[in-house]
């Protein structure tokens, strides 16, 4: 017992663990399917915000477009359903059966090329990490290795962010436009609309998350992480000593891309559809919000953060529908404000330290309440050395 405790305080493993323990075992035991279902939905905002603690807490590399990864990685899983659900019998009463629904009223009398090769999972996989990865790389490639960087590099980022929305609003023919890929049912014909995929898709996406917060915290304890952090920190002097400091940036921004891409195929999945609502602007900032409000260097902070922010956010919209925008733009300006290292630095700098002292007061009074072995104490014959020799 004592090794594994040891174990878990040399990995640093115990928020981890107590993140573990909410997600897959609390949450699922105190709520309904419907809650929970949402609570899935929020971890998949949680892909988003442990890239963003990559790339902007450990990087340096502040990025206002995460919703473009986010939506590329959910619509290339859409892409992928939509298919699966627009079979010939399906839609049969289509003017053209065998595509999707919303090309037929487009007019659209084949499925476009490019769409062919999502008609297979592992082809839709690929693309989920790739596509989104490739596209950070041309992005963050062109700009850092011109030195573009810090507010320059997050317009460029939301530039990206409004182009996409646009485009996709504008291709309706290929993209479903402003309504986006909806009416998604079946992953090789397992139902994804009942309460036991519901369960199922719930658990695999926490499953996913937990994975991805290791594989960084194994990132943020290597060599590579060290580099990160001084690079955001002295970046000329990391330059100066020999690193390419561009390809660190690009290798920050690419990691965050493909977390965020794996978070939208998650939420494609878990609620059934995917829009160009998720891709422009506004969400991306709101995803920059997450990490802010959990704390940017800290990788179960932003998770939290990402827990706390949409829960306010259905709280707020369903007890006060009229005021909720206000109340959650309180709520981001006073955490912001109050705790500028959000949540994990209020756990770093008041909790912690109080649960250290309290530690330390408990093992004094233990001390203090069992005397040492040597302080038995004497018989009479001892306290008087001459009665024996006396006798």
């Amino acid at each position: 017992m004592n090794k594994i405790k040891a174990f878990i305080d040399q990995r640093g493993l115990g928020s981890f663990l107590i993140l573990a323990a909410l997600i897959l075992v609390v949450f699922p035991l105190a709520m309904d399917i419907f809650r929970l279902n949402l609570v899935g939905k929020y971890l998949t905002y949680g892909f988003v915000a442990i890239g963003l603690v990559m790339c902007w807490g450990y990087g340096g590399v502040l990025s206002l477009g995460q919703g473009v990864f986010f939506g590329l990685g959910g619509y290339a899983m859409a892409m992928f359903l939509k298919l699966e659900a627009s079979d010939p019998i399906s839609t049969k009463i289509q003017s053209t059966p065998g595509i999707p629904d919303f090309m037929d009223w487009n007019q659209l009398t084949a499925l476009p090329l490019w769409w062919a090769p999502f008609k297979y999972l592992p082809f839709a996989l690929i693309a989920v990490l790739l596509v989104p990865t490739l596209l950070a790389f041309v992005i963050s490639f062109a700009m850092f290795k011109r030195r573009v960087g810090g507010v320059y590099f997050a317009i460029i980022t939301q530039a990206v962010a409004l182009i996409l929305s646009v485009l996709i609003i504008g291709q309706q023919g290929y993209t479903g436009g402003v309504n986006g890929i909806t009416d998604l049912k079946t992953l090789l014909g397992w139902d994804i609309r009942t309460n036991s995929a519901k369960y199922i898709l719930y658990f695999a996406n926490a499953a996913l998350l937990l994975g991805c917060i290791y594989l960084c915290l194994w990132v943020q304890k290597s060599k590579l992480g060290t580099l990160l952090l001084a690079m955001r920190d002295k970046e000329d002097r990391v330059r100066f000593s020999g690193y390419d400091v561009s390809m660190f940036k690009v290798f920050a921004f690419c990691l965050a891309a493909m977390l965020s891409a794996i978070g939208g195929a998650m939420f494609t999945l878990q609620v059934g559809f995917m829009s160009p609502s998720f891709v422009g602007i506004v969400p991306s900032i709101e995803m920059v919000i997450f990490a802010a409000v959990g704390g940017r260097m800290s990788l179960i902070g932003a998770v939290y953060g990402a827990l706390l922010v949409n829960f306010g956010k259905t709280y707020f919209s369903e007890s006060f529908p009229d005021l909720w925008l206000f109340l959650m733009a309180s709520l981001f300006i006073g955490v912001v404000m109050a705790f500028p290292n959000g949540l994990a630095g209020v756990y770093a700098s008041h909790v912690k330290p109080w649960l250290a002292r309290r530690k330390a007061t408990q093992i004094r009074s233990q001390a203090l309440a069992v005397p040492p072995a040597d302080s038995a104490p004497q018989t009479e014959e001892a306290e008087i050395p001459g009665l024996i020799r006396a006798t």
